[in-house]
């Protein structure tokens, strides 16, 4: 069923987990990210960030996302990950995306604060729910996942309650040391951060970079105060290797059969890892 952010949100908050949030840039992805939730029986949030608009266009692979998730039996959140301009943001929300992340991070403070209202702006009229972010990751979405300690890239806990006041922002995604894509390097968490914006805010708080992190980091980051978990990398890294086995092993094959494998490959690495944010 489509839910809102606040919605899943709150039932995650309910139960005591972070609900998990993944890109799906194609169909399989989509499937097997609600295959895992339903089997489980948590909500969940598909999402679909502007850097993948050349892999699928918005206006195609939304109304699939949004199909899919009006007819799961669990909630679903169809949820545009990291737009880059209000144009874009606007387009996801005129779509029926239940969310939106405006991503101003890299602008200076008030900029960023302008940015992100207008965002919030037309998508409270229209009851859509609004992610911002405070502090950065290291790199794009879809990066290579090197670690970056510059300290600007951190979350100031000192400039939340500002921030949020003046943006009126649903959701906040906040930097303590994660980065998007494949960690070459073991990241190092300022986890910290977390409990000191928690301590200023109640407000549902977002974790991006999600992947490659232990069972026991995601465990300390729920526990200090963490609502929404993005993933995708490993996910889609876990299907890229199930159909280059399927290659290897045959090599002269219908393309359904390896797009089944790589949906069952990301399926799993999907509902293991919904397995550790919903504590089963």
């Amino acid at each position: 069923m489509l839910a809102t952010l606040k919605e899943v949100l709150t039932e995650g908050r309910s139960r005591k987990f972070a609900v998990g949030s993944f890109n799906t840039p194609n169909m399989e992805c989509a499937i097997a990210v609600l295959e895992a939730a339903e089997e489980l029986n948590v909500p969940v949030i598909l999402m679909h960030a502007q850097c993948h608009e050349e892999a699928e266009p918005l206006e195609r692979v939304g109304y699939m996302m949004l199909a899919l998730a009006k007819q799961s039996k669990v909630p679903v959140c169809v949820h545009l990950d990291h737009g880059e301009d209000f144009q874009y943001c606007k387009r996801a929300i005129d779509m029926g995306f239940t969310s939106v992340m405006i991503d101003c991070s890299r602008l200076p403070y008030e900029e960023k604060i302008k940015g992100v209202k207008t965002v919030v702006e037309y998508a409270h009229a229209h009851n859509v729910d609004v992610e911002a972010e405070l502090g950065a990751l290291p790199q794009r979405e879809g990066g290579d996942g090197k670690a970056d300690n510059s300290a600007d890239l951190y979350t100031k806990p000192e400039l939340v309650p500002d921030y949020l006041r003046r943006t009126e922002a649903d959701a906040l995604a906040i930097a303590f040391g994660t980065a998007h894509g494949i960690y070459r390097t073991k990241p190092v968490l300022k986890t910290q951060i977390i409990s000191e914006v928690r301590k200023v805010t109640d407000i549902p708080l977002v974790m991006h970079g999600g992947s490659g992190i232990s069972d026991e980091q995601y465990r300390d980051v729920m526990q200090r105060g963490i609502n929404k978990i993005n993933y995708y990398s490993y996910m889609s890294y876990a299907g890229y290797a199930a159909a280059k086995k399927t290659v290897e092993q045959v090599p002269e094959d219908f393309y359904h059969n390896l797009a089944r494998n790589a949906k069952n490959a990301m399926k799993d690495n999907v509902k293991r890892t919904l397995s550790v944010f919903s504590n089963q």
